[in-house]
C-alpha cells in the first residue's frame, strides 16, 4: 500500500480551517475540548439555496450515539473489499479519490456500489471535473454496517450502528452530517492511495459536511460527507474539492464579521482590491475582467467574500463557492481548480524508464491522459532533442531517437517529451507552467 503526504505540495492555504483570521470562529484553529473529545472545524450548507456556514464538531462519534448502540462498530476494519470505478494511470501521477459508504449492510453493498457510481458521475458532470476526469483514479471501499441508514434520520433520537458512525443533528444542526474521522481513516487506508475522501450516507435526506485540512496518517486532505440519494448534496462534494484541490476561498459572508481589515488574501478568488485597481496593477483575476462567466453575469469585483460582507471582493455575483444553487465554478475558480489538478497529477507518463539510457533505435512511448475532446482541456504533446523541438513529431505517441534526427549512437544526447495544456481556461502563466509536464531520456549504450 502506498501512502502519500501532500502538506509540502499544498502549502498553508490548503488548511482553510486554520490559517484565516482568528476573528472567524470557522477559520481559527479548533481548540480541543478535552483529551477524549477533540473537535474539528467543518463546513455545512443548511439548505442548498443559502450560503454555507462553519462550526466545530467532535472528531469522533459522540457518546449519546455510542452509548445506545448494542455493539460499537470497530474503528479498524478487517481487510475491506476495494474496487475501482476508474483507473486512468499510475498513482503517483493521478489524484486518488476514495468513495466509501455508511449505513449499508452486507446485503446492500451492491446498492452502495451503484450509489457511488451515480454520485461520482454527478460530480464529474461539472466543469472542470468533467474535462479533467482522467487525472483521477477513483476507488471504492466497501464499508459494511450492522444497520441500514444513519443516525438522526428521520428524527434526532434514531440511533443506527454503522461502520463510520455518521449522524445528522451533528452539533445540534439538523442537516449537518458528521462522521467518526478515525473510522474514516481506517477504511481509507485500505485503498491503494487516498488524496480526497467522499462518504456517502445511505439516506435520501439532504445533508453533508466538508472537512478541510484533516490531520491523518493516511495522507488525504479532505473529507466530504453527503447523502447518497439526494441530488443537491452532490454539490457539497464538488464544493469541498474547491478547497482541498483548488485552494479556493469561500465566497459567502457572515453579517457579524463587518469590514475586513487584513492583508491581501492568498486565495485567488478573494481580494481587497476592486476591478479598477486589479486591472491597473495587473493583480489577482485582472485577466478575466469583463468576461462572460459560466456562473452567470460577467467577471468583476463583487463586495462580500471570505466571510466578510465588506472589504473583500469575489469575482462573480454567485458561484459554487458561494451557494449550492449553482453547479458552476466561476472562471477564476475554474482556473484555480485546473491548477490544483496539475499540482497533484501529471498529464504525461511513460512506461519507458528515464533512469537509464535508451538506444537510438529504441522506441520511446509517451502516454497522455485521455481528456474529453469535447471539454476544455487542450493538451499538446511535443518532442525535443537537446532542447530543440522536432516539429514534425508533434502529437506522436511513440518515437525513436533516430526518427527524431539523432544520428549514430547519439551518445549523451537527450530526448524530451513535453505535454502542455493550451486550454483557454488558463490565463495565469504560473498555472500554465503547472499544467506543463515533461520527461527526459538520455541516448546511449546500455
Amino acid at each position: 500500500m502506498r501512502i502519500r503526504t501532500r502538506a509540502a505540495a499544498l502549502g498553508a492555504s490548503a488548511l482553510l480551517c486554520v490559517t484565516a483570521p482568528a476573528a472567524a470562529p470557522a477559520l481559527a484553529a479548533p481548540a480541543p475540548s478535552g483529551p477524549d473529545s477533540p473537535e474539528v472545524t467543518v463546513e455545512y450548507f443548511p439548505d442548498p439555496g443559502v450560503e454555507g456556514r462553519y462550526t466545530e464538531v467532535p472528531a469522533t462519534a459522540p457518546q449519546r450515539l455510542t452509548a445506545r448502540q448494542k455493539t460499537a462498530p470497530e474503528a479498524a476494519p478487517a481487510r475491506a473489499s476495494v474496487g475501482s470505478l476508474q483507473h486512468s494511470g499510475p498513482g503517483d501521477a493521478r489524484l486518488d479519490l476514495v468513495v466509501m459508504g455508511d449505513g449499508y449492510t452486507a446485503a446492500q453493498q451492491a446498492d452502495f456500489r451503484a450509489d457511488a457510481q451515480a454520485k461520482v458521475e454527478s460530480v464529474f458532470q461539472i466543469e472542470p471535473y468533467k474535462s479533467y476526469r482522467d487525472l483521477f483514479n477513483i476507488w471504492v471501499v466497501d464499508t459494511v454496517s450492522q444497520d441500514s441508514g444513519v443516525s438522526g434520520d428521520p428524527t434526532k433520537d434514531v440511533v443506527k450502528n454503522t461502520a463510520l458512525s455518521s449522524y445528522f443533528w451533528c452539533g445540534d444542526i439538523e442537516r449537518l452530517l458528521c462522521v467518526d474521522i478515525d473510522k474514516v481513516s481506517a477504511h481509507a487506508a485500505q485503498a491503494p492511495a487516498a488524496d480526497i475522501v467522499f462518504v456517502l450516507a445511505n439516506t435520501t435526506t439532504y445533508g453533508g459536511a466538508g472537512y478541510s485540512g484533516v490531520q491523518n496518517e493516511v495522507g488525504y486532505d479532505g473529507i466530504a460527507t453527503m447523502s447518497s440519494d439526494n441530488d443537491r448534496s452532490t454539490l457539497i462534494g464538488a464544493h469541498e474539492l474547491g478547497h482541498s484541490i483548488g485552494h479556493l476561498a469561500d465566497e459567502y459572508t457572515y453579517d457579524t464579521y463587518g469590514r475586513y481589515q487584513g492583508a491581501e488574501p492568498t486565495d485567488r478568488n478573494s481580494s481587497v482590491h476592486d476591478a479598477a485597481h486589479q486591472v491597473a496593477h495587473r493583480a489577482k483575476w485582472w485577466r478575466w475582467m469583463g468576461e462572460q462567466d459560466p456562473a452567470g453575469g460577467t467577471v468583476g469585483t463583487y463586495e462580500g467574500s471570505g466571510y466578510y460582507p465588506q472589504g473583500l471582493y469575489r469575482p462573480t455575483a454567485n458561484s459554487l463557492m458561494r451557494k449550492l444553487d449553482t453547479d458552476a465554478f466561476n472562471l477564476v475558480g475554474r482556473e484555480g481548480m485546473i491548477g490544483g489538478f496539475y499540482r497533484y497529477a501529471k498529464a504525461l507518463t511513460s512506461p519507458t524508464p528515464t533512469d537509464r539510457p535508451v538506444r537510438a533505435q529504441h522506441p520511446i512511448r509517451a502516454e497522455l491522459a485521455s481528456f474529453d475532446r469535447r471539454g476544455i482541456a487542450r493538451v499538446q504533446l511535443r518532442w525535443y532533442v537537446d532542447g530543440v523541438e522536432v516539429r514534425h513529431a508533434r502529437g506522436e505517441r511513440v518515437v525513436t531517437p533516430r526518427q527524431l534526427g539523432v544520428r549514430g549512437h547519439g551518445q549523451g544526447r537527450t530526448v524530451t517529451a513535453r505535454a502542455v495544456d493550451a486550454t483557454s481556461a488558463i490565463r495565469d502563466p504560473q498555472v500554465r507552467e503547472a499544467a506543463t509536464s515533461s520527461l527526459t531520456w538520455t541516448v546511449g549504450h546500455r
